[in-house]
């Protein structure tokens, strides 16, 4: 069994922020699977679905951002599923809006979401699928950043790279996150830049 999460926060005003990307990319994923997700259960909205021979639940914590460790734990209290199988997308400040990276591992880069997942399973040893949002051009990132939404050439760099990071997780789930990251992050770096 496959756990992809989104990390967003829940509601419609948060619907199109940075932050949200997580959201959109499982939302994504659900449309291109034809799964619904909306079972609420275990602080989440949850549907279930099959990939190839897989299972696979794809899930939004309902908890906001920073307590998405909760719902997390939960799910994997019930499902019993390994760490090594959890997929979560994420927004990345530390990366330029519409760039990709793979990772398993690693610590959260500021990222409250992911914080509260390492802090709760106790462990970073889930894949990561993180999605550019950038930085703004001085000072430091305020909450407003990744809680607005991106205009312009922005907003159309980071709705292309959405539909990468589906196609990421795909390809993690048919060869694993190490081909996945060798194949996606050589792709991505800044000379490449090429879709997966």
């Amino acid at each position: 069994m496959w756990v992809i999460v989104g990390l967003g926060n829940p509601g419609r005003h948060h619907a199109q922020s940075r932050h949200n990307v997580g959201f959109r990319v499982v939302d994504r994923l659900a449309a291109r699977w034809r799964v619904s997700v909306d079972r609420a259960a275990h602080q989440a909205l949850l549907g279930e679905g099959r990939r190839d021979e897989e299972r696979v639940l794809l899930m939004k914590p309902q908890t906001y951002m920073n307590r998405s460790g909760d719902a997390v734990a939960s799910v994997r209290r019930f499902y019993r599923f390994p760490l090594e199988h959890v997929v979560v997308v994420h927004d990345d400040v530390d990366l330029p809006v519409g760039r990709i990276r793979i990772r398993v591992g690693s610590r959260p880069g500021g990222n409250r979401g992911v914080a509260s997942l390492i802090e709760r399973l106790g462990d970073d040893g889930f894949v990561r699928v993180k999605v550019g949002i950038g930085r703004p051009v001085v000072g430091p990132v305020p909450a407003d950043w990744v809680l607005g939404a991106p205009a312009g050439a922005d907003a159309d760099a980071l709705a292309a790279a959405e539909d990468r990071a589906v196609d990421a997780v795909e390809f993690v789930l048919a060869e694993g996150p190490e081909p996945a990251m060798n194949r996606l992050n050589r792709r991505e770096a800044p000379h490449g830049g090429s879709p997966l």
